[in-house]
């Protein structure tokens, strides 16, 4: 009895890299981005959340360029930092 595994009868089935897993940016399509969220997080000791606002604009960009899968902001945990819809601003800044 042979033990001996045979690997090529199965074919290779390449799939979609897990979640958090991108595409570099080879174009320097989000290198501005990137470099005002770097300078940010140097200029504020490394303390991310000094910088979400870049790290925000960063994310987008990459969605935007098709670098990463589009997900919603408040997925990623920007629902702070979206603009209110103009009907909630309006009746916010009724007396």
């Amino acid at each position: 009895m042979s033990t001996a595994m045979n690997f090529s009868s199965k074919a290779f089935k390449p799939r979609a890299p897990e979640k958090g897993s991108f595409p570099l940016d080879h174009l320097g399509e989000c290198k501005d981005f990137k470099d005002k969220f770097m300078k940010c997080l140097q200029d504020c000791s490394f303390d991310n959340s000094q910088c979400r606002l870049q790290s925000k604009d960063y994310l987008e960009c990459r969605m935007e360029n098709q670098l990463m899968a589009k997900e919603p902001l408040e997925k990623l945990g920007f629902k702070d930092l979206l603009d209110a819809p103009p009907s909630q601003a309006d009746a916010d800044s009724k007396p």
